[in-house]
């Protein structure tokens, strides 16, 4: 009951599942309005995979593989949109406070691209443990749209993800500061996955750690 901040949760790449709702049941404990999106709506309904091990045992990977790469950032920027304007019909939404949207893996770009999409509504975004954040010959990277940006950032990097690509953080960051976004770019004590609980990676304490910074990042960017 009542009007709450709205929040939109975009997935990892096995999408839908019960780790997701249970993040987004926590944070609407927190007092927020959640919607945890499909992200392959355009292909198949609602929940495909019942957590993480059955991705991987029905070959997962092979099977989103044509559903994902119809999404680029023109198609989450429409979504975005969309999205918003319906949460903003919903009474449970608040719609004088700003919207916050939270990604895992590859919906880390998600946040990113769906704050320059609706940027007079998202308020806040975090990149939990995001993939492809900054992608130097695609004029869409993420890393490259921030001047479309009004929004706070949370840029959860995972440890093994950094080591990888250690000039990824500093160029995200030197690209938010150009475009005068603030932006918290930071390693995790957690490898690819840390936050997410039917994950190989899940890392409770880094976690527990992740959950209190995107708070802070909402209850600060007024999300």
């Amino acid at each position: 009951t009542g009007d709450h901040p709205a929040v939109i949760l975009w997935p990892d790449i096995a999408s839908i599942r019960e780790a997701k709702r249970n993040i987004a049941r926590k944070l609407a404990q927190a007092g927020y309005a959640v919607l945890v999106v499909n992200p392959y709506y355009r292909d198949v309904a609602g929940e495909q995979f019942a957590d993480f091990a059955a991705f991987i045992s029905a070959g997962g990977f092979q099977k989103v593989g044509p559903w994902r790469g119809k999404l680029n950032a023109e198609a989450i920027m429409r979504d975005a949109t969309a999205i918003t304007g319906w949460l903003d019909t919903q009474s449970a939404v608040d719609t004088a406070r700003g919207i916050g949207t939270q990604g895992y893996c590859m919906g880390g770009p998600f946040t990113v691209w769906s704050a320059a999409a609706v940027p007079s509504r998202i308020k806040a975004a975090a990149s939990f443990h995001g993939g492809g954040l900054v992608r130097p010959d695609n004029p869409m990277s993420p890393h490259k749209v921030l001047g479309k940006v009004d929004a706070s950032l949370l840029i959860a990097v995972a440890r093994d993800d950094d080591a990888k690509a250690p000039a990824d953080k500093t160029t995200f960051a030197d690209a938010a500061k150009a475009a005068e976004v603030a932006a918290k770019v930071e390693v995790y004590a957690g490898d690819h996955g840390w936050m997410v609980s039917d994950s190989p990676a899940y890392n409770a304490e880094a976690a527990a750690r992740g959950e209190a910074d995107l708070k802070a990042l909402y209850a600060s960017a007024r999300a």
